[in-house]
């Protein structure tokens, strides 16, 4: 059972007609994948694409196609449907659907399902590039967020017409990403945060290197945490395969001192432009330790009698998480995490004093490496809370409201 923020709640899915109607399939698998209740309603053009039958099947409900058509209580379609419901997704939301929304046209079931509702909407755009680049489009799109609804998308790229440009629907990870954000507390609106996250990779030569297991996940699901509890997020990456999160300023590094670098340099430009940082969260698993010359080449084998291995002399890399604590740039409060084998709530506090944070997030690394879940300590000052195991984005949550209350 998902015990994550859509677990338990009541979405209303209303599609329109459009080419990328197929894909919300997968988003109403994912929405009941996340313990979501989903009830689906159609416009006749919608049903063109893809069968409500199909729709039937993925949600476990009778799907709704017209105004007339009737309910197990007697009521209409649209109060039925609106009635106890959290979320109204409009997906893919088409050019026509958002100009009756903002005018208040209700004459088929979804545009007259968002006029009765009384739960938050958010659209899916879905369109050709010029269609939602056209003027009155674009002012239908403003009076609805006027109104307050919520939009995900549109992202550029390649359309069914073969043209390219902005228009194109979200992918349904990151809608069912942005919906889980949807639910979120507000606990860090208007503030700036900066997130360190996955391996660091220091070079031997011009093949090989010394990094680690971290996957990144972790800090990943802390980024996303941050931005659905309302902060400005900047994501400082080190080598891996994960897809930047929607909403999220990503930075590229390799290695420890790029990351060095990349934070002061960040929390410097931010305090000249007056938009200073508030939160640091140190997740990524930097090394410790550096060749102090990597081999321009490739070493090979048999090149030399003696192992070129042997004769790396290392240096210390710069420590990101205490400079960052120190640094006259220093955001009001430093989290750290602490990936450890053994006394975990020792080394935690140990290294709480030692490196200036306000929090120190501590694991144990045999079981958290590279997987989907996490346990953790979460230590500060005065006290020290256990949480999970649990999944990653999970755990995250439960660090960004710990941090959040810290900043007070």
């Amino acid at each position: 059972m998902s015990s994550g923020l859509l677990n338990g709640k009541r979405i209303t899915l209303a599609l329109t007609g459009g080419i990328a109607l197929y894909k919300i399939c997968d988003v109403v698998r994912g929405l009941r994948r996340l313990g979501a209740d989903v009830k689906v309603a159609m416009t006749e053009h919608a049903a063109q694409f893809v069968t409500p039958l199909t729709f039937e099947a993925l949600s476990g409900h009778p799907v709704a196609t017209t105004e007339w058509q009737p309910t197990p209580d007697g009521t209409m379609p649209h109060i039925d449907l609106t009635r106890g419901a959290d979320l109204l997704l409009v997906a893919p939301a088409t050019a026509n659907i958002l100009a009756k929304a903002a005018h208040g046209i209700a004459d088929d079931l979804v545009s007259t399902l968002i006029a009765a509702r009384r739960c938050p909407v958010v659209f899916v755009p879905a369109m050709n590039v010029n269609m939602w680049r056209n003027a009155p489009n674009r002012r239908n799109v403003e009076l609805l967020r006027e109104a307050g609804a919520r939009f995900i998308g549109p992202v550029a790229g390649a359309q069914a017409c073969g043209d390219e440009g902005e228009g194109r629907m979200t992918e349904p990870a990151d809608i069912l990403d942005r919906l889980e954000g949807i639910f979120a507390e507000p606990v860090l609106a208007g503030r700036r945060v900066l997130v360190t996250a996955g391996p660091t990779f220091e070079a031997l030569d011009a093949v090989r290197g010394i990094t680690n297991r971290s996957s990144g996940r972790q800090g990943w699901d802390i980024a996303r945490a941050a931005r659905d509890a309302g902060a400005e997020v900047t994501l400082v990456a080190g080598p891996t395969a994960l897809r930047t999160p929607e909403g999220v300023r990503r930075i590229d590094v390799v290695s420890a001192l790029e990351m060095h670098a990349a934070v002061m340099g960040e929390l410097g430009q931010a305090r000249a432009e007056g938009r200073p940082y508030e939160l640091f969260f140190g997740v990524a698993a930097v090394a410790d330790w550096r060749p102090a010359d990597a081999f321009e080449g490739k070493w090979k084998k048999g090149a030399s009698p003696e192992d070129p291995y042997r004769n790396v002399r290392w240096v210390q890399n710069p420590d990101i998480l205490a400079d960052v604590a120190r640094s006259p740039f220093a955001p009001q409060a430093v989290v750290g995490f602490a990936a450890e084998c053994a006394s975990l709530e020792a080394y935690a506090r140990e290294k709480l004093e030692r490196k200036g944070a306000r929090l120190i997030v501590a694991n144990d690394v045999r079981e958290a490496a590279g997987g989907t879940e996490n346990r953790i300590l979460i230590v500060s000052k005065d006290a020290t809370q256990a949480f999970g195991p649990a999944p990653k984005r999970v755990v995250a949550e439960a660090v960004v409201k710990a941090a959040a209350a810290v900043l007070g």
